[in-house]
Protein backbone atom coordinates (compact mmCIF):
# COMPACT_ATOMS: atom_id res chain seq x y z
CA UNK A 1 0.00 0.00 0.00
CA UNK A 2 1.37 3.39 -0.95
CA UNK A 3 0.58 6.51 1.06
CA UNK A 4 0.35 9.87 -0.68
CA UNK A 5 0.21 13.37 0.78
CA UNK A 6 -3.17 15.03 0.16
CA UNK A 7 -4.39 18.43 1.29
CA UNK A 8 -5.12 18.46 5.04
CA UNK A 9 -8.78 17.84 5.87
CA UNK A 10 -10.07 19.93 8.80
CA UNK A 11 -11.40 18.24 11.93
CA UNK A 12 -14.86 19.76 11.41
CA UNK A 13 -15.28 17.83 8.14
CA UNK A 14 -14.31 14.50 9.73
CA UNK A 15 -16.90 14.40 12.49
CA UNK A 16 -19.51 12.62 10.37
CA UNK A 17 -17.08 10.23 8.62
CA UNK A 18 -17.47 6.49 8.93
CA UNK A 19 -14.41 4.53 10.10
CA UNK A 20 -13.81 3.28 6.57
CA UNK A 21 -13.90 6.81 5.18
CA UNK A 22 -11.71 8.13 8.01
CA UNK A 23 -9.11 5.45 7.35
CA UNK A 24 -9.05 6.40 3.68
CA UNK A 25 -8.13 9.93 4.81
CA UNK A 26 -5.34 8.58 7.01
CA UNK A 27 -3.95 6.42 4.22
CA UNK A 28 -3.63 9.57 2.10
CA UNK A 29 -1.81 11.32 4.99
CA UNK A 30 -4.52 13.99 4.95
CA UNK A 31 -5.09 14.36 8.70
CA UNK A 32 -2.69 14.45 11.66
CA UNK A 33 -4.81 15.91 14.47
CA UNK A 34 -6.62 14.57 17.51
CA UNK A 35 -9.40 11.97 17.29
CA UNK A 36 -11.64 13.07 20.19
CA UNK A 37 -15.24 13.01 18.98
CA UNK A 38 -14.50 11.14 15.73
CA UNK A 39 -16.33 7.92 14.77
CA UNK A 40 -18.66 8.13 17.78
CA UNK A 41 -19.74 4.77 19.12
CA UNK A 42 -16.47 3.06 18.19
CA UNK A 43 -13.62 2.16 20.50
CA UNK A 44 -10.58 4.43 20.51
CA UNK A 45 -7.32 2.95 21.72
CA UNK A 46 -3.71 3.68 22.54
CA UNK A 47 -1.15 1.85 20.43
CA UNK A 48 2.22 0.41 21.43
CA UNK A 49 4.41 -1.51 18.98
CA UNK A 50 7.48 -3.40 20.20
CA UNK A 51 9.87 -6.09 18.99
CA UNK A 52 8.81 -9.60 20.01
CA UNK A 53 11.49 -9.93 22.72
CA UNK A 54 9.76 -7.26 24.82
CA UNK A 55 6.18 -8.39 24.23
CA UNK A 56 5.69 -10.73 27.19
CA UNK A 57 6.97 -8.24 29.76
CA UNK A 58 4.86 -5.47 28.25
CA UNK A 59 1.71 -7.59 28.22
CA UNK A 60 2.35 -8.47 31.87
CA UNK A 61 2.82 -4.77 32.66
CA UNK A 62 -0.58 -4.00 31.13
CA UNK A 63 -2.28 -6.80 33.05
CA UNK A 64 -0.73 -5.59 36.33
CA UNK A 65 -1.90 -2.03 35.65
CA UNK A 66 -5.36 -2.35 34.10
CA UNK A 67 -6.51 1.15 35.05
CA UNK A 68 -3.95 3.13 32.99
CA UNK A 69 -3.23 0.25 30.56
CA UNK A 70 -6.48 -1.64 29.80
CA UNK A 71 -5.36 -4.23 27.27
CA UNK A 72 -7.88 -4.69 24.46
CA UNK A 73 -5.90 -6.82 22.02
CA UNK A 74 -2.44 -7.81 20.80
CA UNK A 75 -1.37 -8.96 17.38
CA UNK A 76 0.49 -12.04 16.31
CA UNK A 77 4.17 -11.39 15.57
CA UNK A 78 4.48 -9.25 12.43
CA UNK A 79 0.73 -8.95 11.89
CA UNK A 80 -0.73 -5.66 10.64
CA UNK A 81 -4.15 -6.24 12.21
CA UNK A 82 -5.69 -8.12 15.11
CA UNK A 83 -6.37 -11.81 14.61
CA UNK A 84 -9.94 -11.96 15.90
CA UNK A 85 -11.42 -8.74 14.44
CA UNK A 86 -10.82 -5.67 12.27
CA UNK A 87 -9.10 -7.42 9.38
CA UNK A 88 -9.26 -4.22 7.29
CA UNK A 89 -6.91 -2.51 9.72
CA UNK A 90 -3.36 -1.64 8.66
CA UNK A 91 -1.28 -0.61 11.66
CA UNK A 92 1.31 1.11 9.47
CA UNK A 93 -1.18 3.81 8.42
CA UNK A 94 -4.45 3.79 10.32
CA UNK A 95 -4.01 6.48 12.94
CA UNK A 96 -3.24 10.16 12.45
CA UNK A 97 0.23 10.37 13.91
CA UNK A 98 2.85 7.99 15.33
CA UNK A 99 5.73 8.57 17.73
CA UNK A 100 8.99 6.64 17.52
CA UNK A 101 11.44 5.88 20.31
CA UNK A 102 15.00 4.59 20.39
CA UNK A 103 16.39 3.29 23.71
CA UNK A 104 13.50 5.06 25.43
CA UNK A 105 14.21 8.43 23.83
CA UNK A 106 11.57 10.08 21.67
CA UNK A 107 12.93 10.48 18.15
CA UNK A 108 10.24 11.74 15.77
CA UNK A 109 6.57 11.92 14.81
CA UNK A 110 5.40 10.37 11.53
CA UNK A 111 2.17 10.22 9.53
CA UNK A 112 2.79 6.55 8.76
CA UNK A 113 5.38 3.94 9.73
CA UNK A 114 5.50 1.95 6.50
CA UNK A 115 9.24 2.63 6.21
CA UNK A 116 9.95 1.40 9.73
CA UNK A 117 7.88 -1.77 9.87
CA UNK A 118 9.65 -4.93 11.03
CA UNK A 119 8.41 -8.50 10.76
CA UNK A 120 9.17 -9.11 14.45
CA UNK A 121 6.85 -6.37 15.72
CA UNK A 122 4.01 -7.11 18.15
CA UNK A 123 1.30 -4.46 18.49
CA UNK A 124 -0.88 -3.74 21.51
CA UNK A 125 -4.16 -1.82 21.62
CA UNK A 126 -5.08 -0.36 25.00
CA UNK A 127 -8.38 1.33 25.81
CA UNK A 128 -8.64 5.13 25.70
CA UNK A 129 -10.87 7.52 27.63
CA UNK A 130 -12.06 9.09 24.35
CA UNK A 131 -14.31 6.03 24.14
CA UNK A 132 -16.62 7.14 26.97
CA UNK A 133 -16.89 10.74 25.81
CA UNK A 134 -19.75 9.98 23.43
CA UNK A 135 -21.72 8.56 26.38
CA UNK A 136 -21.02 11.71 28.40
CA UNK A 137 -22.18 13.92 25.55
CA UNK A 138 -25.30 11.82 25.01
CA UNK A 139 -26.13 12.47 28.68
CA UNK A 140 -25.72 16.22 28.21
CA UNK A 141 -22.32 16.47 29.90
CA UNK A 142 -20.02 18.80 27.99
CA UNK A 143 -16.56 17.52 27.03
CA UNK A 144 -14.49 20.68 27.06
CA UNK A 145 -11.59 19.70 24.80
CA UNK A 146 -14.02 18.53 22.10
CA UNK A 147 -15.99 21.77 22.40
CA UNK A 148 -12.74 23.72 22.03
CA UNK A 149 -11.27 21.42 19.33
CA UNK A 150 -8.19 20.71 21.40
CA UNK A 151 -6.20 17.66 22.47
CA UNK A 152 -7.20 16.61 25.99
CA UNK A 153 -4.75 17.89 28.66
CA UNK A 154 -2.55 15.18 30.18
CA UNK A 155 -0.24 15.24 33.21
CA UNK A 156 2.41 13.15 34.95
CA UNK A 157 1.41 12.29 38.53
CA UNK A 158 3.10 11.11 41.72
CA UNK A 159 1.26 7.79 41.43
CA UNK A 160 3.31 4.78 40.31
CA UNK A 161 2.58 1.67 38.28
CA UNK A 162 3.44 -1.91 39.22
CA UNK A 163 6.63 -3.09 37.56
CA UNK A 164 6.88 -5.97 35.08
CA UNK A 165 10.39 -6.79 33.92
CA UNK A 166 11.90 -3.64 32.44
CA UNK A 167 8.59 -1.75 32.32
CA UNK A 168 7.70 0.70 35.12
CA UNK A 169 7.07 4.38 35.74
CA UNK A 170 4.54 6.98 36.92
CA UNK A 171 0.86 7.12 36.06
CA UNK A 172 -0.26 9.75 33.55
CA UNK A 173 -3.78 11.19 33.79
CA UNK A 174 -6.08 13.12 31.47
CA UNK A 175 -8.27 15.91 32.84
CA UNK A 176 -11.78 17.05 31.98
CA UNK A 177 -13.49 19.92 33.83
CA UNK A 178 -16.93 18.73 34.93
CA UNK A 179 -19.69 20.88 36.48
CA UNK A 180 -19.89 20.07 40.18
CA UNK A 181 -23.50 18.90 39.94
CA UNK A 182 -22.61 16.41 37.17
CA UNK A 183 -19.56 14.78 38.75
CA UNK A 184 -21.41 11.85 40.34
CA UNK A 185 -23.24 11.14 37.08
CA UNK A 186 -19.94 11.33 35.18
CA UNK A 187 -18.33 8.82 37.53
CA UNK A 188 -21.29 6.43 37.17
CA UNK A 189 -21.18 6.60 33.36
CA UNK A 190 -17.44 6.08 33.13
CA UNK A 191 -17.52 3.20 35.59
CA UNK A 192 -19.33 1.20 32.88
CA UNK A 193 -16.27 1.57 30.59
CA UNK A 194 -13.55 -0.44 32.40
CA UNK A 195 -11.97 -1.19 29.01
CA UNK A 196 -11.50 2.59 28.55
CA UNK A 197 -9.94 3.49 31.94
CA UNK A 198 -13.30 3.42 33.71
CA UNK A 199 -14.13 5.72 36.60
CA UNK A 200 -11.77 8.62 37.41
CA UNK A 201 -8.65 8.09 39.49
CA UNK A 202 -9.05 11.42 41.26
CA UNK A 203 -11.55 14.26 41.61
CA UNK A 204 -10.64 17.74 42.79
CA UNK A 205 -7.33 19.13 44.06
CA UNK A 206 -4.66 18.36 41.43
CA UNK A 207 -1.81 18.82 43.92
CA UNK A 208 -2.98 15.70 45.75
CA UNK A 209 -1.66 13.63 42.83
CA UNK A 210 1.42 15.75 42.17
CA UNK A 211 0.09 18.19 39.57
CA UNK A 212 1.15 21.74 40.40
CA UNK A 213 -0.71 23.62 37.64
CA UNK A 214 -3.56 22.23 35.51
CA UNK A 215 -3.05 25.16 33.12
CA UNK A 216 0.31 23.65 32.12
CA UNK A 217 -0.30 20.10 30.83
CA UNK A 218 2.73 18.06 29.79
CA UNK A 219 0.84 16.66 26.81
CA UNK A 220 -2.18 18.01 24.97
CA UNK A 221 -3.56 21.51 25.43
CA UNK A 222 -4.96 23.53 28.29
CA UNK A 223 -8.75 23.93 28.35
CA UNK A 224 -10.97 26.47 30.08
CA UNK A 225 -12.14 25.65 33.60
CA UNK A 226 -15.37 27.52 34.26
CA UNK A 227 -16.70 28.70 37.59
CA UNK A 228 -18.43 25.75 39.23
CA UNK A 229 -16.29 23.19 37.40
CA UNK A 230 -14.34 20.49 39.21
CA UNK A 231 -11.16 19.05 37.61
CA UNK A 232 -11.66 15.31 37.13
CA UNK A 233 -8.70 13.06 36.34
CA UNK A 234 -8.70 9.71 34.53
CA UNK A 235 -5.86 7.22 34.12
CA UNK A 236 -4.31 7.71 30.68
CA UNK A 237 -2.57 5.43 28.20
CA UNK A 238 0.31 7.89 27.85
CA UNK A 239 1.45 6.08 31.00
CA UNK A 240 2.92 3.53 28.57
CA UNK A 241 5.09 6.22 26.94
CA UNK A 242 6.80 6.87 30.27
CA UNK A 243 7.17 3.13 30.85
CA UNK A 244 8.95 2.95 27.50
CA UNK A 245 11.26 5.79 28.51
CA UNK A 246 12.26 3.80 31.61
CA UNK A 247 12.50 0.43 29.85
CA UNK A 248 14.63 1.73 26.96
CA UNK A 249 13.75 -0.94 24.36
CA UNK A 250 15.82 -0.85 21.16
CA UNK A 251 12.85 0.52 19.25
CA UNK A 252 9.24 1.33 20.10
CA UNK A 253 6.39 3.00 18.25
CA UNK A 254 3.26 4.52 19.78
CA UNK A 255 0.37 6.77 18.84
CA UNK A 256 1.00 10.48 19.35
CA UNK A 257 -0.90 11.70 22.43
CA UNK A 258 -4.51 12.43 21.46
CA UNK A 259 -4.15 10.87 17.98
CA UNK A 260 -5.66 7.49 18.70
CA UNK A 261 -6.24 4.22 16.87
CA UNK A 262 -9.97 3.76 16.22
CA UNK A 263 -11.10 0.13 15.95
CA UNK A 264 -14.13 -1.51 14.35
CA UNK A 265 -15.29 -2.39 17.86
CA UNK A 266 -18.09 -0.62 19.68
CA UNK A 267 -17.17 1.63 22.57
CA UNK A 268 -18.85 -0.94 24.83
CA UNK A 269 -15.99 -3.30 24.01
CA UNK A 270 -17.97 -5.55 21.65
CA UNK A 271 -16.58 -6.34 18.18
CA UNK A 272 -18.52 -4.89 15.28
CA UNK A 273 -19.99 -7.39 12.81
Amino acid sequence: MMSTQDAEIPFSELRDFSLEKFRSVLRRNAYAGHTAGLCPGLLQTNLVILPKKYALDFETYCRLNPKPCPLIARTDVGALSFDSFDHNLDLRYDLPKFRTYSKGEFTTELRDISGLWQNNFVSFALGCSFSFENALQQSGISVRHIDENKTVPMYRTNLTTSRAGIFHGPVVVSMRPIPRDRVEQTIAICDTFPHAHGAPLHVGDPTAIGISDICQPEWGESVKVHEGDVPVFWACGVTTHLALSHAKPDVAITHAPGAMLILSMSDTGAAET
